[in-house]
C-alpha cells in the first residue's frame, strides 16, 4: 500500500515535470527571439538545460513509476486504459529521445557554430522548422497520458 501510494505520487509529480519542461521548451522557441548569434546561443543553452535537466529525468521517472504501479498493484495489470498509457509513455519515449534531446543537442551545436561565424543564420530555421510540431505531439501524448490516469475509463480494450 505505501509503495503504491508513493509510486503514484513520484509519478504524477513526474508528470507534471515533464509537462512543465515541454512548456518552458515551447515558450522559449516561440518568444524568445535572439537579436544577435549570442542570444540564439545563450536561448539553445537554455533549451538543452531544460532537455536535459527536467524533461528527460521527468519522463524515465514517470515511466519507471508508472511500471512499478503496474508491478505494486496486480487490478491495474487487467485495465486497458493502463497498458494504453504504457504504451503512449513508450512513444513519447522514443520521441522525445530521437527528436527533442537530439534536436537540442544539435541546436546548441549550430548556435555556437552561428555565434562562432562559422556557419551562416540562415541555417537555423531550415534545420528546425518541424521542432514546434514535435513538441506539441508530445505534449498532447503527455497531457492524454494524465487524462487516462485521472479517468481510468472502465470500458477500455
Amino acid at each position: 500500500m505505501l509503495m503504491r501510494k508513493f509510486s503514484k505520487i513520484v509519478h504524477s509529480i513526474a508528470s507534471a515535470g515533464l509537462i512543465g519542461g515541454i512548456g518552458c521548451y515551447l515558450v522559449l522557441i516561440a518568444v524568445a527571439v535572439p537579436e544577435s548569434a549570442d542570444g540564439y546561443l545563450q536561448m539553445r543553452n537554455s533549451i538543452l538545460l531544460v532537455t536535459n535537466w527536467v524533461i528527460v529525468p521527468s519522463l524515465i521517472i514517470a515511466l519507471f513509476t508508472g511500471l512499478v504501479s503496474m508491478v505494486v498493484h496486480d487490478p491495474f495489470q487487467d485495465k486497458g486504459w493502463v497498458w494504453l498509457k504504457a504504451g503512449l509513455g513508450v512513444i513519447m519515449f522514443q520521441s522525445l529521445m530521437v527528436s527533442i534531446t537530439g534536436r537540442a543537442k544539435e541546436g546548441a551545436s549550430i548556435a555556437r557554430d552561428v555565434a562562432a561565424g562559422e556557419v551562416s543564420p540562415s541555417v537555423i530555421e531550415a534545420a528546425y522548422s518541424g521542432e514546434w510540431y514535435t513538441l506539441w505531439f508530445i505534449m498532447a501524448v503527455s497531457i492524454a497520458n494524465v487524462v487516462l490516469g485521472v479517468w481510468r475509463p472502465r470500458r477500455m480494450i
